[in-house]
């Protein structure tokens, strides 16, 4: 049975790898000279929306043990 905080790295995990797969794909199309400019602001925005998703599931996986 999975725990909370195993769904959790998982989850983290899945979209670390979503983000640097966009990583990859706008400097791609960034180096290409991407005619769809619109398309490019997307993948931008969605790529800042996962970044915000995992520092949040960071910040829930950190304890708050405070000495």
């Amino acid at each position: 049975m999975l725990t909370d905080r195993d769904s959790l790295l998982r989850k983290l995990h899945e979209l670390r790898s979503e983000h640097r797969d966009l990583d990859t794909v706008i400097t791609r199309l960034a180096e290409q000279g991407a005619s769809d400019q619109l398309h490019l602001q997307r993948l931008k925005k969605r790529k800042l929306m996962l970044k915000d998703e995992v520092a949040w599931l960071e910040s829930r996986l950190i304890p708050d043990d405070i000495a």
